[in-house]
């Protein structure tokens, strides 16, 4: 186990090359190698071309013939809520029967009550549910994935889930990058006093999870009748200056102005956005904010979608993720996620795979280090079944990936 692999004859390396988010246009252009090799030295890329170097001068590496297969980089989905305690089953059939998500969450359900759960899971059931998880994730060609705290909402429990994340990093193949979340929402305890609650972050809890090195980014839920505008920008600008990178759920119920407000601050991404303005739109497009969808929620809550189409032709960098959560998107399915962004937002086969690599990567700020097959880059692949990408929204909800390939190493097969 040395982290060293060749993968000749690809039937398409797709390579997503490059390192920094494509916007607009660009997003169509994966630099597909046709009959490819690539060679991983030390679980990092060292060769990208048409033609396979001699084997002998590789005699460490272990070889693996991609002949009708596809090979793409690793999956990044940059939108999660994976750590969690409890499910919301019954939430869903009162969704089904016509409550809203807003309302739901209004009478002490919704995040409230994972919160509840959350708070009174151990560390170790966390860490074994997310461990589950992550292994599903895996299974679907996921490498990299965000995960964001937030079901706490109090010191103790933001630390406990932000701890759990930093340990199934150092013990999972996939990658983990945290996001602090702690203002998901205001908890039962803080009700009307929402701003108490976000000095009670800034001051006491953010600081803690900054020394302590527990995340990479921080978020807030910024919507109607949870953090209005100011209240946001208070809490991200606080984030910024303890260092933390800026990510933020935006315009996802009403329309807001919080795609504005992740540009105003140069926020990595704005997230779920399917009531993002015409002008939100603009600015997103002439900035280096990602607008990260999640279609899986729409599909979920029964909400029209984000306005994909419309965003990619305005010029934005634009990425996927599942926003797995035990409320409004209860599925890490990959394979649902290239259905749902191909046929509903009208994303071309192309946009959808560039939105789920190189422009997820961007979205967790690892674009210079993963998200596409170029030298020097981590050695995170995917092998499809299947000869080419476009199987993958085609051969729809299912799982065609055949081989996950992280840091150079084979780590599981399907």
């Amino acid at each position: 186990m040395n982290g060293n692999l060749i993968i000749k004859n690809a039937s398409q390396l797709v390579t997503c090359s490059g390192f920094s988010a494509k916007k607009g246009k660009e997003m169509s252009n994966l630099s597909v190698i046709e009959n490819g090799t690539v060679i991983i030295t030390d679980g990092t890329i060292s060769y990208v071309g048409k033609d396979c170097p001699p084997l002998a001068d590789y005699p460490h590496h272990q070889v693996i013939d991609g002949t009708g297969k596809a090979v793409l980089p690793g999956f990044v989905d940059s939108h999660t809520h994976f750590i969690f305690g409890g499910y919301r089953e019954e939430e869903f059939s009162w969704r089904m029967r016509g409550d809203s998500y807003m309302s739901i969450m209004d009478r002490g359900g919704g995040i409230h009550n994972t919160m509840n759960a959350t708070r009174r899971a151990s560390f170790e059931e966390l860490k074994e549910a997310g461990r589950k998880r992550l292994d599903t994730m895996l299974a679907m060609g996921v490498t990299t994935v965000e995960g964001k705290s937030g079901y706490g909402m109090n010191k103790e429990t933001e630390l406990k889930q932000l701890e759990v994340m930093k340990a199934l990093n150092e013990e999972h193949p996939v990658d983990i990058v945290s996001t602090f979340m702690g203002a998901h929402a205001t908890p039962q305890e803080y009700k009307g006093k929402e701003d108490d609650f976000l000095d009670y972050m800034i001051r006491e809890v953010m600081p803690e999870v900054k020394e302590t090195n527990l995340a990479d980014c921080c978020d807030i839920f910024c919507e109607r009748n949870v953090f209005d505008i100011e209240q946001s920008r208070r809490y991200l600008t606080a984030a910024r200056d303890l260092g933390f990178n800026l990510k933020i759920h935006a315009d996802e119920i009403v329309t807001l102005g919080g795609a504005e407000l992740a540009v105003e601050l140069g926020a990595l991404s704005a997230d779920h956005l399917l009531q993002a303005s015409d002008g939100g739109i603009r600015d997103l497009a002439r900035s280096n904010t990602v607008a990260t969808l999640l279609p899986c929620t729409a599909f979920s809550l029964k909400e029209h979608y984000a306005r994909g189409r419309y965003m990619i032709d305005s010029g934005c960098a634009v990425a996927l993720a599942t926003d797995l959560n035990p409320g409004s998107s209860f599925t890490n399915s990959i394979p649902l996620l290239f259905a749902l962004a191909c046929i509903y937002m009208q994303l071309s086969p192309e946009e959808a795979v560039t939105a789920l690599t190189i422009n997820g990567a961007a979205a967790v700020g690892c674009a210079d280090k993963i998200g596409s097959i170029d030298i020097g880059k981590q050695g995170d692949l995917v092998i499809l079944e299947y000869p080419s990408y476009k199987f993958l929204p085609y051969h729809i909800g299912m799982n065609i990936v055949e081989k996950v390939i992280k840091k150079g190493e084979v780590i599981s097969r399907y």
